[in-house]
């Protein structure tokens, strides 16, 4: 599906001679991983996104999910294409972000209702800035590796 996705939109980069470039913009937002953000599949959006969601996003990413950037103003943009890389599959950049919260500049496209941006640079990365664990925890619970479970229990 994301393979699907930037080629539909790369195809657009290189559109007709004549056609309008697209905008470079900056955005401040969120990196997530969109098939559990968008389909409600963990949880509320609030629950897929930050600290509790990150082993699950870093999982999807490295599946060739599409990865997102929810900006603060609620717009979400699907990222095809990460500095450095021909895509965001499979990319280590991408996989090294997810849940993070970053500045990224880059090309914006918009097709269908639905937003996109080519990453040409990740201007600033502030780190896992979003901690939900206390109201969301793990999610998925499977995330928290056995021996992390076993010394919690420890007295």
């Amino acid at each position: 599906m994301a393979a699907l996705a930037v080629t539909l939109v790369t195809g657009a980069a290189r559109a007709q001679p004549g056609a309008p470039t697209p905008p470079m913009i900056t955005v401040t937002g969120e990196i997530l991983d969109t098939w559990c953000y968008l389909s409600g599949v963990m949880g509320q959006p609030d629950a897929v996104r930050g600290s509790a969601h990150h082993t699950c996003a870093v999982w999807c990413a490295a599946g060739g999910i599409p990865v997102g950037l929810r900006t603060d103003d609620g717009t979400l943009y699907m990222v095809l294409k990460l500095e450095g890389g021909s895509s965001v599959d499979g990319n280590p950049r991408i996989l090294s972000i997810q849940a993070n919260r970053v500045t990224a500049r880059g090309q914006a496209y918009a097709r269908d209702g639905l937003n996109y941006l080519v990453v040409d640079r990740v201007v600033e990365d502030l780190g896992l800035v979003n901690r939900n664990h206390t109201d969301f925890g793990v999610i998925p619970p499977f995330a928290i590796p056995d021996d992390v479970v076993e010394r919690a229990r420890r007295p």
